[in-house]
């Protein structure tokens, strides 16, 4: 078994224990589900922040040419983009991070995305989501990249619900890459 087969059973695993449950939820979508996955509950482990580091820095590494950044709404594609940007750093072959606010900062600059600095116009980025229900926040991030001048060439997951949110995020002309989908925690 190779090193990222590994992790990501391993990183299943602990998606599975730390941050899936069964209950009745409202998502954020307002959708109800009968399941919840809160991934942050994996991404703030040591170990797990490590395993998506890997994980989803071994998909974006297939980007060619690599892409400059990657970074999503606050907060759930947060530790996604740091977790990926240390990642890529050890393995000689740096993405910087980025952070898309949900509403401009409210003084100073008034900027949407923190850590533009070393992410010029034009830069090839990806976007990076937790969970994927109907695809509401990778699309507000695609759309603020959009019009900050970036160019958004994938859009990366640690999970795909299944309810429509890859189609959405597809028909922007952004390719969806979930590391796993809702069978992987439903059966």
């Amino acid at each position: 078994m190779s090193l990222t087969t590994a992790d990501r059973a391993r990183l299943l695993q602990l998606l599975r224990d730390l941050s899936f449950e069964r209950r009745k939820v409202t998502l954020a979508s307002g959708k109800e589900s009968d399941f919840y996955i809160d991934c942050k509950r994996t991404a703030l482990t040591a170990e797990g922040h490590v395993l998506i580091g890997r994980c989803l820095f071994d998909r974006i590494r297939k980007l060619r040419p690599l892409v400059r950044g990657v970074g999503g709404l606050t907060l759930g594609a947060d530790p996604l983009a740091s977790a990926i940007a240390l990642t890529s750093f050890l393995g000689h072959e740096p993405i910087d991070a980025f952070i898309v606010r949900k509403e401009p900062k409210g003084h100073g600059t008034g900027q949407w995305i923190e850590g533009r600095r070393t992410i010029p116009d034009g830069s090839r980025v990806a976007v990076l989501e937790d969970v994927v229900t109907t695809g509401g926040s990778a699309l507000k991030a695609i759309e603020r990249c959009r019009a900050e001048g970036l160019l958004v060439v994938g859009c990366f997951a640690l999970v795909d619900r299944g309810e429509g949110g890859r189609e959405a995020i597809e028909a922007q002309g952004v390719p969806l890459d979930a590391l796993f989908t809702r069978e992987d925690f439903l059966t």
